[in-house]
């Protein structure tokens, strides 16, 4: 996608949160960014846009697991989605939820590995959305003895670690 169409899409999101934020009456202050840096959270190097929030009712975005965040996001999401490409990425993110999950599900990755490799069994994850079970797919990608699946479907999606050449299933 081109930088001019994602800046036309992070100005929507823009006027959107903008809105939201003030009918919500929400003390948050928030910055859009369009391809961040990695460092700045985007996930295993996804470019797209990254709305970050900040101040003091960031707190209420990352209650209960971050719910009111996800569902901003959602809405937000559908919202502009006739703007974007199909597999272009906007995340939205408050006192570093997103970073704190991506790095859980990378460590999870690591032990899920780690056991797969000792056992020669199959792990499987916990249902997870999709960009979660991406984020344990890219983790352990370049794991030579390993295959990973996601199996299941709607809310049961989960993730499965095999051994490489594992015939079971």
């Amino acid at each position: 996608m081109a930088i001019e169409e994602k800046i036309a899409a992070a100005k929507r999101i823009n006027e959107l949160l903008n809105n939201i934020v003030r009918l919500g009456g929400f003390r948050v202050k928030y910055r859009i960014a369009v391809d961040p840096p990695v460092s700045e959270g985007a996930e295993w190097g996804a470019s797209g846009i990254l709305v970050g929030f900040f101040r003091p009712d960031s707190s209420l975005l990352v209650a209960r697991g971050g719910e009111l965040l996800h569902a901003l996001e959602l809405v937000i999401v559908e919202a502009v989605s006739d703007m974007l490409e199909e597999h272009e990425r906007i995340s939205f993110d408050a006192l570093g939820l997103r970073q704190a999950r991506t790095d859980e599900l990378v460590m999870s990755a690591r032990v899920a590995a780690e056991k797969v490799l000792k056992t020669g069994a199959p792990y499987a994850f916990a249902p997870m959305n999709s960009r979660e079970r991406r984020v344990v797919h890219l983790a352990l990608h370049d794991e030579p003895e390993l295959r990973t699946e996601s199996e299941g479907e709607g809310p049961a999606r989960h993730l499965v670690v095999y051994p490489k050449n594992y015939k079971g299933k």
